[in-house]
């Protein structure tokens, strides 16, 4: 029997490629474990009606951990109009997968490490050491949202908001609205795992990313929050800033910056940006933890028109797997496998296309894989 069960999701487009690719790395690594695959993506949602069915989360409830490729989403109008036609006209609606699987296992902490591996020529400086913290299940994709409102929310938020009431005039049925719900606990918590994450690796501060200046309250929750948090680091600065100004400062002086942490849609940003600083998408892992389960995923998306090619840069993939190693408190096998992915990423014998290459994504898995 094998010491791990793994949830094994493809998902969508690319994906499926840069998966397949992993699989060539973790055992070349002799990684103990099954991989149990899981249905999930847009094939699923066009044919089902549920891009994640429930079959898939009750399998995932008897594994480890879980290893999700990338997954496509579209506008509503456009989801619609894709559903079989059986399905149409059914009041289905399109909720995304992995913003699902956040919220049912609990995955409240979106860890986005940002590197910059010696021998990259997409690199904006060598020596960007980033880690971006998160929240995963609040903020702006918490998925409380509105369209057209109904008359009893304008309602009771005109009482509550005189604000509200000027925007009456439109039509309520020409109205949308996403809401941003953040509570203080899930800010505690996210800034605590920051600050705790730059005390073990010896970050001299932590920037806590977001608006409070325009978004009083919700913002105000999460710095008021931060400086409580921070007195019990003694010798760790909180550093705050603005988003739109942090996005400057970040491309400005990226050394500068070691821990950052924010709420979902802020985090979703500034993470994406980082990961430029080191290379772009290609090299951007992820990990969505909880208390008890954690599904790992890069950052990219299923990029449709490569799907199948296995043209693209399947190192975010690699660095995901290396993230679940490290979560699964196999560091021996974690850190064989990022000096592996270092190695090639130095020699430059193998790049993708983005790299200036013209290795395939397999090509890239067989040279980590002999480093191994």
């Amino acid at each position: 029997m094998a010491k791990y069960k793994i949830a094994w999701l493809p998902g969508d487009g690319v994906g499926n490629d840069v998966m397949e690719a992993t699989r060539i790395v973790l055992d070349a690594l002799k990684f103990d474990a099954e991989y149990i695959h899981g249905d999930i993506g847009w094939e699923f949602w066009i044919h089902e009606g549920e891009p994640l069915p429930q079959r898939t989360i009750d399998m995932m409830k008897t594994t480890n951990a879980a290893l999700f490729g990338a997954i496509t989403s579209k506008p509503k109008e456009e989801a619609d109009e894709e559903l079989i036609p059986e399905l149409k006209g059914k009041g289905l609606v399109y909720f995304s997968p992995i913003v699902r699987l956040r919220q049912e296992f609990n995955l409240h902490t979106n860890l986005r490490p940002c590197k910059a591996y010696p021998g990259n020529p997409l690199n904006l400086k060598e020596g960007i050491d980033l880690v971006v913290f998160r929240e995963n299940t609040e903020g702006m994709y918490g998925g409380v949202e509105f369209h057209p409102i109904p008359q009893e929310v304008f309602d009771t938020l005109s009482k509550h908001h005189p604000k509200m009431k000027k925007f009456g005039k439109w039509g309520l049925e020409n109205l949308a609205m996403s809401t941003r719900i953040m509570s203080r606990q899930m800010c505690r918590n996210i800034v605590t795992q920051a600050f705790e994450y730059a005390k073990k690796f010896n970050y001299k501060s932590v920037t806590v990313v977001d608006k409070p200046n325009v978004l009083r309250e919700t913002g105000g929750l999460m710095v008021r929050t931060a400086r409580e948090v921070a007195k019990n680091y003694p010798g760790i600065d909180l550093w705050e800033t603005n988003i739109d100004a942090q996005t400057m400062w970040l491309v400005k002086n990226p050394m500068d910056y070691g821990v950052m942490v924010a709420e979902n849609m802020f985090g979703d940003i500034i993470s994406d940006l980082a990961a430029q600083l080191v290379g772009g998408l290609g090299f951007a892992s992820s990990g969505n933890i909880g208390d008890n389960y954690a599904v790992f995923e890069p950052t990219h998306g299923s990029a449709p028109k490569y799907a199948g090619k296995y043209k693209v840069n399947p190192m975010a993939m690699f660095l995901t797997a290396k993230l679940m190693l490290d979560w699964l408190n196999e560091k021996a096998d974690a850190d064989r496998l990022e000096a592996a992915i270092a190695k090639v990423i130095k020699e430059g014998k193998a790049r993708t296309y983005d790299m200036g290459g013209s290795n395939t994504t397999l090509e890239m898995a067989e040279a980590v894989a002999q480093k191994l």
